[in-house]
């Protein structure tokens, strides 16, 4: 039986966060400029046969989308239409702040922290995702 592969992302304003699934488990895999996502991320979806794409929705804590959540549809539709691939959102409340703080405690810092933190995000996004699907 083959496993199903997943992309999982974390947009930013000036850089997406990709991250990839192998078997239940989301692993860290890129951050590119925003304007390089789509041709990277149709790359991808061939290079590893993704089946979906999963975009953190930006939800505020009061659970309504705002602005932010519609730029994240937006370049979601943008992505499907890119990939030819399903692409589903899941709520990313919080990733950036848990990749922030799991690379401090890995003592990354600086531009290697800033480089590696959408890109975390988007393995905690994926990772919640996997999390939240039957077995």
């Amino acid at each position: 039986m083959t496993e199903r592969r997943l992309i999982g992302l974390d947009m930013g304003r000036r850089r997406v966060g990709i991250a990839v699934s192998a078997g239940r488990m989301a692993v860290a895999r890129a951050t590119v400029d925003r304007d390089d996502a789509l041709p990277f991320l149709a790359e991808l979806c061939v290079e590893i046969d993704a089946e979906w794409l999963v975009v953190g929705l930006p939800v505020s804590l009061d659970g309504v989308e705002r602005e932010s959540a519609a730029e994240a549809r937006r370049f979601g539709a943008e992505v499907a239409e890119a990939t030819g691939r399903t692409v589903v959102f899941w709520d990313e409340r919080f990733t950036s702040v848990i990749a922030i703080r799991q690379l401090g405690s890995a003592g990354t810092t600086g531009a290697k922290r800033k480089a590696v933190t959408d890109q975390v995000a988007a393995a905690i996004v994926l990772q919640s995702y996997l999390d939240g699907q039957p077995s």
